[in-house]
Formats: C-alpha cells, sequence, structure tokens
C-alpha cells in the first residue's frame, strides 16, 4: 500500500522540476512512511511513497523496465491478490523477476498485455505507467474504487495522485471550489468521476485513463452487468463460502503483522471467524479489534438504528474463534480533540460532517497501527447482500430517489441545514440529487421477466454497489492511510459482488431478514448471538460530555464574526445550537455542529476560493 503522484508534460523537459515533485510526494508520507522514490524522464515525472507490504527489500519503487523502443516506469498503489499466478503465467511466457513483489508483476503484466493487464488483476489497485515507447501515461483503478485515484488534466499534460492534496502541491492546480463541488460536499451521493475540486476529476472504478499529447481518453473495463442467476439456495450459499474462503486466504498474504476488525457485527464476525479457521490450520491465531467508547456498553440506550452495543458480541466472537482481542475505547475528550478533527480533515480533503464516527475510525485505526500493518475489514458486505434497513423500508423502496436519502434525515438530519438562506436557491440540491438519480438508474439493465418489485431491489443494489459504498470506502482508505494503515476489503471481491448482485432479492433475503446469504454461509463459524443480531451499523459515542465539548467549540467560532465559514454557514442556527440546554445526545442533534466546525477547520487548512455565485 502506497502513495502516488506524477506529472506529464508534453511541452517541458520536467528534469528541471524536481523540487514540484518532492512536494507532491511528500503530501503523500502519511501513506507511505517506509520509503520514497522519484523518477524523472523528459516530459515524465513519477514520485512514490510506499508502506511496505510484500517483498520488503524488493518492491521499491519507482519501477522501470528498460525496452529497446523506450522506457516503461510505474508507480502502483494496493495489492494484487492474484499476483503468484500471474507471475508463473509470465515466467511461462519468457518474463524474468529480480524480486517477490507483486508490483514488478503487475509492470511485466503491463509489459506483456498493455492496459488489458486491468482484466487480469484481482485486487485493490491504482497505479500508473508511463510508456516511454509511445510517450503516454496509463491510469488504472480498481473495479470497485477501493484504492482512490486523481487526475487534473493541463494544457500540454496531466497533474495525478492518490489523494487530491498531491494535485495542489503542483502550482498549476488551483484551490477552488465551484457550486458543483459544493453540492456535491453536502449531497450523501458520490458522483462518479467528481473531485471536489474544480479541475479535478477522479479515475473512475473499473476504468483506464490514457494521456497522450491529444488529451485524455477513458476505457471501462468493468462495471456491474446484470445476468441470470440459475443457481437454487443451496448452491448460492454454498458458492458464497466457497468464494470468501478463497478471498480470505487471499487476502491474509503479508509480510508484515495483519488483524482483523471485529463489530460484532455479522459482516466483520464472518471474516474473523473464517480467518481465525484458517490461520489456526497454520498454527497462527488472529489479532482482532473493535472500538469502543467509555462507559457506553453499561449505559448503551436503544435507538432506531442501534438496538444493542457492540461489546458483548465482540467478546463472542473472539471467544469463540480464539482472536488474540483487544478492545480500543475511546472517551470524549478523544473525539472532540480539535487536533483529532484537523488530521481527519487533512486525510480526507474536505469536511466531511461524520464527526465521531470519523475520528473514532481515525483513532481506531492509529492504536491499532502500533501492532499492525495490515487489518482486513467487513466492510461493503452491507451494500453486497442488502443488509442496510432502506433494504426494507416501504418508503425507500418506492422513492424516486437514492434510497438511503429517505431515511437519511430522520438519523442524521440535514447537511444543508447549515448552510446560509441566501445559498440554498443557487445549489439547488434536490435539483442535483434528482439530476444524478436519473443518470445513475438510466444503465441498470433489466432480465427479461423480472417484475417490477425484483427490478426495483435491483436497482436499490446497484446503486448502493456504484454510488453509496464509493464514498464508504474512501472514507476507510483516508482515515487508514493516515496512519499507515493498510486496509483489506475482502467483500468488494469482484466475483463475490457479481455473484451476489445478480441473485434475485427473493434469495438474498428467503428468511424475511438481511444479507440471508451471508448469515447462511458463515453459519458454522458464528456464534448464536451473532447469528441473530439485528443489523446495527458503525458506532457512535452517547456521551452527552462531547456534545457539549462541540457547543463550546461553536461558541468560540462565534466569537470570531469574520471566519470565512459565516459566508456558507447561518451564524443564527449556529447560535442556537450552540447554546441549547437540553441534552445532545443523538447524531442528529449534533450533526450541524459536526458539519460547521469541519467546514471552518477546512476552510483554515485549505483556503480554498470557494466560488457561489
Amino acid at each position: 500500500m502506497c502513495g502516488i503522484t506524477g506529472w506529464v508534460s508534453f511541452d517541458r523537459d520536467l528534469t528541471v522540476e524536481a523540487t514540484t515533485l518532492h512536494a507532491m510526494t511528500e503530501t503523500m508520507a502519511c501513506r507511505g512512511p517506509d520509503d520514497r522514490g522519484t523518477w524523472v524522464e523528459g516530459p515524465a515525472a513519477l514520485g512514490h511513497r510506499r508502506l511496505a507490504i510484500i517483498d520488503l527489500p524488493g518492491g521499491r519503487q519507482p519501477m522501470s523496465l528498460a525496452t529497446p523502443q523506450g522506457t516503461i516506469a510505474m508507480v502502483y498503489s494496493g495489492e494484487a491478490y492474484n499476483f503468484t499466478e500471474l507471475r508463473r503465467e509470465l515466467e511461462g511466457r519468457g518474463h524474468r523477476f529480480t524480486t517477490d513483489s507483486d508490483t514488478e508483476v503487475v509492470l511485466h503484466g503491463y509489459l506483456e498485455w498493455g492496459d488489458e493487464v486491468a482484466e487480469r488483476l484481482n485486487g485493490m489497485y491504482a497505479f500508473a505507467v508511463w510508456d516511454g515507447r509511445r510517450d503516454k501515461l496509463v491510469m488504472i483503478r480498481d473495479r470497485m474504487g477501493i484504492k482512490p485515484f486523481y487526475y487534473h488534466p493541463t494544457p500540454d499534460g496531466v497533474l495525478f495522485g492518490s489523494e487530491p492534496k498531491a494535485i495542489l502541491a503542483n502550482p498549476l492546480a488551483r484551490r477552488r471550489v465551484t457550486l458543483d463541488g459544493l453540492r456535491e460536499l453536502f449531497v450523501l451521493v458520490k458522483t462518479p468521476g467528481h473531485a471536489i475540486w474544480d479541475g479535478m476529476r477522479e479515475v473512475e472504478p473499473g476504468t483506464v485513463v490514457t494521456v497522450d499529447r491529444s488529451g485524455p481518453s477513458t476505457r471501462v473495463y468493468w462495471q456491474l452487468q446484470t445476468r441470470a442467476h440459475t443457481d437454487d439456495r443451496d448452491t448460492t450459499i454454498a458458492t458464497v463460502r466457497s468464494l470468501l474462503d478463497d478471498i480470505v486466504r487471499r487476502q491474509l498474504v503479508a509480510d508484515v503483522p495483519r488483524c482483523t476488525l471485529l463489530s460484532g457485527g455479522l459482516d466483520s464476525s464472518a471474516m474473523t471467524a473464517i480467518a481465525a479457521r484458517q490461520l489456526a490450520e497454520r498454527g497462527e491465531k488472529v489479532r482482532s479489534f473493535a472500538v469502543d467508547f467509555a462507559g457506553q456498553t453499561d449505559n448503551f440506550v436503544a435507538d432506531e438504528l442501534r438496538g444493542t452495543p457492540d461489546t458483548p458480541f465482540v467478546h463472542d466472537v473472539a471467544e469463540l474463534a480464539g482472536t488474540d482481542h483487544q478492545d480500543i475505547v475511546l472517551d470524549a475528550q478523544d473525539l472532540a480533540d480539535p487536533a483529532v478533527r484537523e488530521q481527519v480533515i487533512r486525510a480526507r480533503d474536505l469536511p466531511s460532517g461524520f464527526g465521531d464516527m470519523d475520528s473514532s475510525l481515525l483513532l481506531l485505526f492509529r492504536a491499532i497501527r502500533a501492532k499492525s500493518t495490515v487489518a482486513l475489514s467487513g466492510e461493503s458486505a452491507d451494500e453486497v447482500f442488502g443488509g442496510y434497513l432502506q433494504f426494507f423500508d416501504e418508503e425507500a423502496r418506492r422513492a424516486d430517489t437514492f434510497p438511503w436519502l429517505a431515511s437519511f434525515s430522520r438519523h442524521f438530519g440535514e447537511d444543508a441545514d447549515v448552510l446560509r438562506d441566501d445559498l440554498t436557491k443557487p445549489l439547488d440540491l434536490d435539483s442535483y440529487v434528482a439530476d444524478g438519480y436519473r443518470t445513475a438508474v438510466a444503465g441498470i439493465e433489466r432480465l427479461d421477466g423480472e417484475s417490477d418489485f425484483e427490478y426495483r431491489m435491483r436497482q436499490m443494489s446497484h446503486l448502493h454497489l456504484t454510488r453509496f459504498v464509493r464514498a464508504l470506502l474512501d472514507r476507510k482508505d483516508r482515515m487508514s492511510m493516515a496512519v499507515g494503515l493498510e486496509v483489506r476489503v475482502p467483500f468488494c471481491d469482484h466475483r463475490l459482488v457479481e455473484y451476489v448482485y445478480n441473485a434475485p432479492w427473493a434469495l438474498k433475503s428467503f428468511d424475511g431478514r438481511e444479507k440471508s446469504l451471508l448469515r447462511e454461509a458463515a453459519a458454522d463459524v458464528l456464534p448464536r448471538s451473532v447469528y441473530e443480531r439485528v443489523k446495527s451499523p458503525y458506532p457512535s459515542t452517547q456521551d452527552p460530555q462531547y456534545a457539549r465539548a462541540l457547543q463550546e467549540q461553536a461558541k468560540d467560532l462565534l466569537s470570531r464574526p469574520a471566519h470565512r465559514v459565516f459566508d456558507l454557514v447561518d451564524r443564527d442556527r449556529l447560535r442556537r445550537a450552540a447554546e441549547r440546554e437540553a441534552p445532545i445526545s443523538t447524531q442528529a442533534a449534533r450533526r450541524g455542529l459536526e458539519r460547521t466546525l469541519d467546514l471552518a477547520r477546512w476552510l483554515e487548512l485549505y483556503t480554498p476560493d470557494v466560488i457561489t455565485g
């Protein structure tokens, strides 16, 4: 896992731009604390920061190959879980290797197959290849968008990086956010290709972007496709389990300490238990970690979203699976610390507004990084198997919009409620969401004879897998890489995603519950308590001291009336929230405070030119 960046300028010699390339590369230091490297040749400059996972001494980057027609150089971030099979195939084709790293395998794969190497990879990856034989840059991103990848076309080439901060370190990129960028900040929908910053784009998941003297061009090499599912229930359950066994086995491979993230929910419990069984065959134990809040288990109050605290279920799994387990317990002071908020914003390059859920994730990862370098996560199982409440909510099923938006405000409040009234009309968030929704559903294929209900559930699944999950994957990547921790996501293996996506909803919920296929596929390794547990989202603190700390920080912000945040935020609404005397214990009640404080810190750290007219 690493941070990559680069610059291609067809009209200049970049060997004289070492200072700028160094600045771009060093913004990725948190993603790659173990090593750094740069490569420059004529119009192309590549930078790399390395987090060493496979072949610690041999995987240094940028990595290059000399050919009679020109040099091929690559910077690579991620993991190819099938690199040993690809290496054997390439060796059979005459390729010779000098390291044991997956990076070298991908580079030789490009030499053999060009950008079609993408179709052969199983993993999470974002990489860029400068092909000196043809004077072109090739950028490739994994199918599900697990690893982030951004680029910024310039008049004579392109800038790119794992994160926007790498691109923004180049003087050619302006720190400017237009109305479209603000719209993307205030709706819980990840528009494919959108990067918030004006002029910047994402390399979309499953896509190859090629840049030559004529400019950028794109090729989609993977997308969700509708196919008939002919397997019966038992065969489907057995296939899901077989896939999970293979996926977890592949993703446990590392030359550094690894662990699992354990929440006590079905997803992470199944993944942890399968990993524990596999490692036990080798005489090893899984190390597992969970987040908890001081006093929360004893004083837990159930609500619409969370009916039970996580910790008792976590301990049931740890005991049954025999993991070496540790709870990471956080208090209100940790979660409300402005320094933690600053690190979250620097990691994400934007004000996420998810408050304690972002802070706790960052602090959890920081604690884990002291003992492990790789962690397996249960992220994305809800999108794959249909685990969210909205899949069972008639209002969401009928809604002519993204299904999670139908109930989001009820649980978390409206993001846009913090904005000034004179901003709401030019932003027109309702139209922005409606346009995005129409675009998103337009390309979803329907099976011949598929009922209206099954097709609606297919749409809901597709939207979660192509719009909703990408925001969560980005959050997971940024929070983990901010502390140099590689988090792998077994449920995003494209083979599993394709197979389960095409299973009809009647099969995905055959027992009337969420994630029926996953529950039965892992039933033999789960404690009964987890098998029967109702879905519970990522935890949030209920400590009123956290809310009081936010209110004090908001009062401090109100004492600075010239702050730029008040160009966007309604001052009177913030004052009412800061002075509210009733207890503020729910996420919905706190969200406006969290959103405003994040916006304020982002404006201070990035000083963007925000264009609202």
